[in-house]
């Protein structure tokens, strides 16, 4: 296997297993009394992520790989993984609100209301870029953008945000 496909294995791998976990805790949150918003653009918001790593998978080959981009999406990787361990069970990739929950207001969250989104916005730009894919990096991020402006709306909705307003400082 060369190094673009072993990168697209382990990228592809990691998402798959994001949605068990997405799943897992989704049903926990629902069982204990969540509510879901924002579920109409859901199956919009997967297709856009599929269609971007089969882009992908039908592109890098015989591609090289530029070292220090694939450094900037490690790097990206370790954020997600913060993001993922902050908000721990009440992580998933739906739009979840649990009655009585305060926000979460620790890790990455105090310097950005949605760090999630920030890194996914560079992961969609940076890997294409890592195998010189320009015109996949430039194609996903104006779609993902569109994506993120509905869905941030919806959240902020959900959680009953204003546009200016920021979560409420972490408790010690």
């Amino acid at each position: 296997m060369t190094l673009p496909y072993a990168i697209m294995a382990f990228v592809t791998l990691q998402r798959l297993s994001e949605l068990v976990i997405a799943r897992r805790n989704t049903a926990r949150l629902m069982a204990a009394g969540a509510r879901e918003y924002g579920a109409s653009h859901y199956p919009v918001m997967v297709a856009m992520h599929t269609a971007w790593l089969v882009a992908l998978w039908f592109s890098v080959g015989g591609r090289t790989v530029s070292w220090p981009l694939l450094l900037v999406f490690a790097v990206l990787q370790g954020m997600r993984i913060w993001v993922l361990a902050t908000l721990g069970p009440r992580w998933t990739t739906r739009i979840i609100v649990l009655p009585g929950a305060s926000l979460v207001a620790r890790g990455p969250f105090r310097f950005l209301r949605h760090p999630n989104y920030a890194v996914v916005t560079a992961e969609i730009a940076v890997l294409p870029l890592t195998f010189g894919l320009v015109g996949i990096a430039a194609l996903f991020t104006v779609l993902n953008a569109a994506m993120l402006y509905v869905r941030i709306g919806a959240e902020n909705r959900a959680l009953g945000l204003s546009a200016g307003s920021q979560p409420p400082p972490a408790r010690p």
